[in-house]
């Protein structure tokens, strides 16, 4: 899959930039033509929160797994045995789940480019299995469309060559993730953890768009309350942390992250 798909071939595409660089304010020209990049020290501050969880999970999960499987390969009476084996199952789970969230959009200024894209709601589906409380699974995909406008962070409120644009989008995201539970009742809460790729297509417009794909890090907890030995309900929170995605030839990459938050509530079916 390529990351950046240009809705029209590229020699229109510079031509008409390159006629609006030409129109345009000497200083809206020279924030064109800065380079997209991105400070390493900024990518770090906010990639190292999400890798810090994901390394607990993991440490935790890698810590667990040789204990339970020495635990249950140790030489005890049938009888114990037998009466391990029960619990041990009632850990093991697979549901699938489908969810709504509202997605929270922050707006982002970078590279002389301000981006302001508009709350909306949207859907979620889950595939989900829980081996053991430190070792769970969980594929999921999300949808919702929305809006945003982008514009030269100095002409956002003024006249300009180079009016603000306005975008309709639809954003999806494909996230694998890693799942810590718990299991008290008919309860079971739940931390999350992963990674994912971000997906924003913008509408067709006067002015040449791109199609984005960004890897993503997700975030995120909640619990799972259940009514019968099948069926409950699903009440979370999630983060998507991601590289503000360029959707106009008209204006360069922000070369900044930014982040959606999703208050997320659902049901849950129980293989």
């Amino acid at each position: 899959m390529r990351l950046l798909l240009e809705k029209k071939p590229l020699g229109s595409v510079t031509s008409e930039r390159s006629k609006i660089e030409n129109a345009a304010d000497p200083a809206l020209a020279q924030q064109m033509r800065q380079p997209n990049t991105v400070p390493l020290k900024e990518i770090m501050n906010h990639v190292k929160p999400t890798l810090s969880i994901l390394t607990l999970f993991f440490a935790l999960a890698l810590m667990t797994a040789p204990g339970a499987a020495a635990q249950a390969g140790s030489t005890a009476a049938p009888g114990n045995q037998q009466a391990r084996a029960p619990e041990a199952a009632s850990e093991s789970e697979t549901d699938v789940g489908l969810s709504f969230y509202e997605a929270m959009n922050s707006s982002t200024t970078g590279n002389g480019v301000t981006q302001t894209p508009t709350n909306s709601g949207g859907g979620m589906f889950e595939l989900r299995h829980i081996h053991s409380p430190f070792i769970g699974y969980e594929v999921t995909y999300g949808y919702n469309p929305g809006k945003e406008t982008i514009c030269f962070t100095a002409a956002c409120t003024t006249t300009s060559n180079i009016p603000p644009q306005k975008l309709s989008t639809t954003a999806s995201l494909v996230g694998l993730d890693w799942i810590v539970s718990k299991k008290i009742g008919m309860l079971r809460p739940f931390l999350a953890g992963g990674v994912g790729f971000f997906i924003d297509e913008p509408g067709n417009t006067t002015y040449p768009v791109i199609d984005v794909v960004r890897p993503s890090y997700l975030y995120g907890g909640g619990v799972d309350l259940s009514f019968t030995a099948h069926l409950g309900v699903r009440a979370q929170f999630r983060g998507l942390l991601y590289r503000a995605p360029n959707l106009s030839s008209l204006f360069p990459a922000q070369g900044v992250f930014t982040q959606t938050e999703e208050p997320i509530g659902g049901i849950f079916y129980r293989f």
